[in-house]
């Protein structure tokens, strides 16, 4: 009994378990796409899904602008998020190679801007990205310092701050 209770510790403690959000499978996400379109800018943003042969995934595109206060193209998950028992989030990526983001709003997230933030650079072949919740900053100085991962209200991947032609390809969401 007393191995039994250390192997389901050793398990647990070390957080090996995952939860998926979308693997263009039997898990999918509710996603939409958003553009700096909503303030005034103008990035153009696309989100639909690819099939490469046997691997299907999704593919952020667009043109991100920061002509008129603008520059930013994502795609969000909206969904109540319960992240306690996980360290992270986990992607499978490609893309240009350009810093992306990843974009976590949570209650103290008041307005628009506010946010959790992390960035990642993929290459042109497949990775995967393991990104802590300790990683993630907060955009605006009111914010909590801490992320409250117990609610989290949408995760969105974005490419932002510059002028580039964005690509990014996601094959697996999870938090590990």
């Amino acid at each position: 009994m007393k191995n039994l209770y250390l192997l389901v510790l050793l398990i647990f403690g070390n957080n090996t378990f995952s939860m998926i959000i979308d693997n263009l499978d039997d898990k999918r996400a509710n996603w939409s796409a958003i553009s700096d379109n909503v303030m005034g800018g103008i990035s153009e943003v696309n989100f639909y899904e690819v099939e490469e042969g046997e691997e299907k995934f999704y593919r952020l595109e667009g043109t991100v602008s920061t002509a008129n206060n603008g520059g930013f193209i994502q795609s969000v998950i909206r969904y109540p998020f319960n992240a306690e028992e996980f360290s992270g989030i986990k992607i499978k990526v490609r893309g240009t190679n350009d810093a992306y983001y990843v974009w976590i709003r949570t209650p103290s997230s008041r307005f628009p801007w506010d946010r959790y933030i992390a960035s990642f650079s993929p290459g042109d072949e497949w990775s995967t990205v393991e990104i802590p919740f300790s990683a993630f900053k907060k955009s605006n100085f009111y914010m909590p310092k801490k992320m409250n991962i117990s609610k989290i209200r949408t995760i969105a991947f974005a490419a932002y701050g510059k002028d580039f032609q964005a690509e990014l390809d996601l094959a697996q969401i999870e938090l590990y």
